[in-house]
Parts: structure tokens; C-alpha cells; sequence
């Protein structure tokens, strides 16, 4: 694995740590793809850091489990948004 690679894997690892946000959120961040950030945190980060990896594991299982509740409020928004501009 390239440096570079496992330098953004423990600075995105540290990074949800501290601010507890989405992938989609931290994917804009640092420029790179949802995917790239899941994998990075997913399977890179526990060969690098496995300490680190069982935080980030946690917030991810708990962004798993209230994503339903996010997409619906998401869908709020979107219809409310439409309503204002009529």
C-alpha cells in the first residue's frame, strides 16, 4: 500500500472520530469517492490501525442505523423546498 494512501485512511479515520460525520460528508472533504472513504475505513484501517478502526467501525454502524430516519427526513425537506417555491 502506498503512503499516501494509508496517510488518508488514518487522517479520514481520525477525522470521523472527531466530527462523528457522514461518508457522503467526508467524501466532498477530501475529494475523493464514497467508496474510496468505505473502503478506506472498512478494510484499510484495520490493518493499519486497529484501534482506531473499532471507533470508526461504531459510528458507522450507528449511521447505518438511523439512515432510514435520514432519508426520510431528507425527502421532507425536498417536497417542503417545493412548496416554498410555488
Amino acid at each position: 500500500m502506498h503512503d499516501y494512501i494509508k496517510e488518508r485512511t488514518i487522517k479520514i479515520g481520525r477525522y470521523i472520530v472527531e466530527t462523528r460525520k457522514t461518508v457522503r460528508m467526508i467524501a466532498k472533504e477530501f475529494g475523493v469517492s464514497k467508496s474510496t472513504v468505505h473502503k478506506d475505513l472498512t478494510e484499510r484501517l484495520p490493518e493499519i490501525n486497529p484501534e482506531l478502526a473499532v471507533q470508526v467501525k461504531s459510528i458507522l454502524e450507528y449511521h447505518k442505523s438511523i439512515r432510514h430516519l435520514r432519508g426520510g427526513e431528507a425527502t421532507k425537506q425536498k417536497y417542503k423546498k417545493a412548496e416554498l417555491q410555488k
